[in-house]
């Protein structure tokens, strides 16, 4: 199930017209998320990486963007709100944003033995894969 507000929370838009239903996000992705959701959720997933935020947005495309005011590009934003619906997930299994982390950056045998972080980013199947696992956790089934 999509929490859309939870999502909206980890992103920092809380309370904002039309993001409270599943519409009213894919609508706002595609006007273009603020910047400051990308600062938002690389701080959250790896707080002593300054350099994470890159990996979803390269450094010469976010310079210039934090310069200009402008929003995310609606490729962007989908990275973005990928990352932050397996982040509310994972916190929401593991308890703590502690153990999240850990698990997000640690890899994973039903993965390949790759790091569900960077399964997330690389796209949208891949972000499937990591739900898939962190619900069978949830529920108790083999993950």
């Amino acid at each position: 199930m999509l929490a859309i507000a939870n999502v909206a929370d980890v992103l920092g838009l809380p309370g904002r017209e039309g993001v409270r239903s599943p519409f009213g996000m894919i609508t706002r992705i595609e006007d273009g998320l603020p910047v400051d959701a990308l600062e938002r959720i690389a701080r959250l997933l790896a707080p002593a990486d300054g350099q994470f935020k890159y990996r979803l947005v390269p450094k010469a495309t976010y310079e210039r963007r934090k310069r200009g005011a402008v929003r995310l590009s609606s490729e962007e934003g989908m990275r973005v709100a990928r990352l932050a619906r397996v982040w509310n997930l994972a916190v929401e299994v593991w308890g703590s944003e502690d153990e999240a982390r850990e698990f997000l950056f640690r890899s994973h045998a039903m993965l390949e033995d790759r790091r569900p972080v960077d399964v997330v980013i690389q796209n949208e199947i891949g972000a499937e894969l990591v739900l898939d696992i962190l619900q069978g956790l949830k529920y108790g089934s083999a993950a």
